[in-house]
């Protein structure tokens, strides 16, 4: 088996999960993975992609999943077993603080000579923090890192040419004598047509390192094999939570601007991931951010897909928008993030959209055909109380009674909670006065520390002048509740489901007011014994709290992966890269 030269690992959340008892609670009940988040950042696939068309082996191995999928599984050795030019762990948003960390300590443990480098949205927030702890030697910055990475390994592998450490852009380091090197932040492109989201990668890898297991993007992904499409990097909105939001590029990776992927591009790699998935493709971002002229060459270059595709909008849409989507991708779903009922609260957040507008929308998705319209609420926003809150659930009942009269209900509101953290660099993170927050966390190492708590409600780094940890919690849980009676009465879930879920929700209501009691222990070898005691059952309630987690599936039928295609693909790729023949005649 080929050894790779980079090995690009994704951490679980908290690295020991498996031994640890935290109440977690419905920080995950609404992506598509666990409170683990074993999900690794789409960027992983765009820098393995990258690096390997520029003549380095990159292989990902998603420790998160396997720890997941087997409590046999044993990270640290195989970490040992692994012998690559350098690591790459990622840290992009701060659930994986604690993971993140402990996989690079074990990497440095095991292999003291092996560089380790770290990137992702909170890794370069935290540069400097990073940096100053022993088991990382790099922090590569910037929401773009695909460049930079290919020169620091042309370096750390002698390739000829390879820049010195000085002349690679977005590099924090440290020199021989232990002072740190922030060299400056200059590689931001303006488009992203040197990306290629190429899933042929991850099937050569696959075969290569025999490890399908490794590349697994989450639990049950092989049941469900969503994928990505990637229209953006950065954003034109400020959503005041958002560590992606225009102003937080701006401050932390210098873009101005949203870098897009060409329309006819985007297009084509969702026609390249249906050759070997009959999964749902995602397109990540409004694929109007970039102007009309943007959406309507990514409408006539998708013209005709038939595969399933999730298409979210930032604010409200047109009827004639709405109807050339519909005709142009017929088996579609549409999400939309409302986050409130409350235009006052919605407009505190950073969304300034109106009811009227948005309702229009969603009636007119729905006379178009749309699948399903999946309807998004948060709960821990700007100017929110708990009776707003409760409010959000009863305006979801009047948008399912008012505009989704079908025979086949299509209109799926979720609500969740905006937890664990407000990300870094977002608005509120920098100034949370100012929109109302009270910041219980800064530093890197207070998030990671944060991490093993064990319940929820003490892992949030915030609360806000309008509730505090505690209401947040008990709101959360209140319209779970409310919320799931509601699915249950429009039939939107079953009734037996709708039980469990209920189960569930009051499960972990009690299991929060037990590890309360148990923290108020003086004992700490007591309290210790006694959140092991009740780690069984706050295992089962780690999952689908406040919804089933196959409420957010689009329905498939028949075979999901197609194997056959994928070999076939596979094949013609590698063909492909062959030297041509110079026929000769007799």
């Amino acid at each position: 088996m080929s050894q790779a030269e980079l090995v690009l690992l994704h951490a679980p959340s908290v690295y020991d999960f498996r031994k640890e008892s935290i109440l977690y609670g419905p920080v995950s009940d609404l992506v598509p993975s666990t409170p683990v988040f074993e999900m690794y950042p789409i960027g992983l696939t765009t820098i393995a992609e990258f690096l390997e068309r520029h003549g380095l082996r990159v292989r990902i191995v998603n420790l998160a999943v396997r720890m997941l999928n087997s409590d046999r599984f044993d990270a640290e050795a195989l970490i040992r077993k692994l012998r690559p030019a350098a690591f790459g762990i990622d840290l992009h948003w701060l659930p994986h603080a604690h993971g993140a960390l402990e996989v690079a300590r074990l990497c440095k443990a095991a292999h003291p000579d092996i560089p380790v480098m770290m990137g992702g949205f909170s890794a370069t927030y935290f540069h400097e923090e990073l940096i100053h702890r022993p088991e990382v030697d790099f922090v590569v910055r910037g929401d773009s890192t695909e460049v930079p990475v290919l020169q620091l390994m042309q370096h750390l592998t002698g390739r000829p040419g390879a820049p010195s450490l000085a002349e690679i852009p977005n590099l924090t380091w440290r020199a021989p004598d232990g002072t740190v090197q922030v060299n400056e932040l200059t590689y931001s492109p303006a488009d992203l047509n040197h990306v290629l989201i190429d899933y042929s990668y991850v099937v050569k890898a696959v075969a290569r390192y025999r490890d399908l297991a490794s590349f697994i993007p989450f639990k049950g992904w092989l049941g469900y094999p969503i994928t990505a499409a990637l229209s953006v990097r950065g954003c034109s909105h400020n959503c005041r939570t958002c560590g992606g939001s225009a102003a937080a590029f701006a401050a932390l990776h210098h873009r101005r601007r949203p870098a897009y992927r060409a329309p006819e591009d985007l297009a084509q790699d969702i026609r390249n991931i249906a050759r070997f998935s009959k999964g749902p493709v995602f397109i990540l971002g409004d694929i109007r951010q970039a102007g009309d002229e943007y959406a309507d060459r990514f409408l006539r270059a998708i013209h005709g897909y038939q595969g399933p595709v999730i298409v979210e909008l930032f604010d409200a849409a047109d009827r004639d928008f709405i109807r050339r989507l519909a005709q142009a991708m017929p088996n579609w779903t549409l999400e939309i993030s409302l986050e409130s009922h409350d235009e006052a609260v919605r407009v505190a957040f950073g969304r300034p959209y109106r009811n009227a507008a948005i309702e229009n929308t969603i009636a007119a998705a729905l006379a178009a055909g749309v699948r399903r319209l999946d309807l998004f609420f948060m709960i821990g926003l700007p100017q929110q109380d708990v009776q707003s809150v409760l409010d959000t659930v009863d305006y979801c009942e009047a948008l399912m009674r008012d505009l989704d009269k079908g025979p086949v209900r299509r209109l799926i509101p979720f609500i969740s909670p905006l937890a664990p953290f407000l990300d870094p660099g977002s608005l509120a993170f920098e100034d949370p006065e100012r929109y109302g927050y009270r910041l219980l966390a800064r530093t890197l190492e207070e998030h990671r520390q944060a991490l093993v708590q064990p319940s929820w409600k003490y892992v949030l780094n915030y609360e806000t002048q309008w509730m505090n940890r505690d209401q947040i919690v008990d709101s959360t849980y209140e319209a779970g509740l409310r919320m799931n009676r509601l699915k249950d009465r429009f039939g939107l879930v079953s009734h037996e489901q709708a039980l469990r879920t209920e189960a569930r929700i009051l499960k972990a209501r009690r299991l929060v007011a037990v590890i309360d009691d148990i923290l108020t222990i003086s004992d700490a070898g007591r309290r210790a014994r006694l959140l092991r005691a009740v780690k069984p059952l706050v295992d089962e309630a780690n999952l689908s709290t406040v919804c089933d987690k196959t409420e957010l599936n689009v329905p498939l039928n028949g075979l999901k992966l197609n194997l056959p295609r994928t070999a076939c693909f596979f094949l013609e790729q590698a063909l492909r890269r062959l030297p041509r023949v110079r026929q000769t005649t007799g």
